[in-house]
């Protein structure tokens, strides 16, 4: 009996009742509204945000190449890579570039590489060196950690923009309540006007 009470109380925007004001009913419609984007536009968000670092990962994969470099330096005493568990260091490293120029920047390599030593590095389409592209792993986790934090952060936004309304639509009704308050105190003569 309790809950069949409670239910009807909880929907008493939606019912007909003579207390029940406008700022009631278009609160009600902007409660629906706000959830309904925050589940569905947080959903295609989140989507859409999955898709574009998929699409992103695929297209690191498809521009990016492996070149053997040769290292100019000594990898011995470089500073290391600063990465959990990569046992690789900084160091100079020479390659040529698709236009046939010889390049030179810094490239992680074994801690004991010695100069002269061939290495694989990545490059992209210009001869840039660069970071080697994500495996299909690692580009579906990215991609569902970008949808997840996307999804949430869009959802978040709309139900805050829903707060927002509410606050305002709850402000509005105390001003009203107040004036109305004001007037009835007027009429039964407690007030000196």
């Amino acid at each position: 009996m309790a809950t069949a009470r409670c239910a009807r109380v909880r929907w008493w925007r939606w019912r007909r009742n003579p207390l029940r004001r406008r700022s009631d009913v278009i609160e009600a419609w902007v409660i629906l509204a706000g959830w309904v984007l925050a589940l569905v536009g947080g959903l295609f968000a989140g989507l859409a945000a999955a898709d574009a670092v998929e699409q992103s990962a695929d297209r690191q994969r498809a521009e990016r190449r492996t070149v053997s470099a040769v290292l100019v330096e000594d990898a011995k005493g470089k500073v290391p890579a600063r990465a959990a568990g990569d046992p690789r260091v900084w160091a100079t490293v020479r390659w040529t570039a698709p236009d046939g120029s010889t390049r030179t920047g810094e490239a992680r390599v074994s801690a004991t590489s010695p100069a002269g030593n061939r290495v694989t590095i990545w490059t992209d389409k210009d001869g840039h060196l660069t970071a080697e592209p994500l495996t299909d792993e690692q580009a579906r986790s990215h991609a569902a950690a970008a949808g997840l934090l996307v999804a949430a952060g869009a959802g978040g936004i709309a139900l805050a923009a829903v707060s927002v309304i509410r606050m305002y639509l709850s402000q509005r009704r105390l001003e009203q309540w107040a004036v109305e308050w004001e007037r009835i105190d007027t009429r039964w003569g407690r007030k000196a006007g």
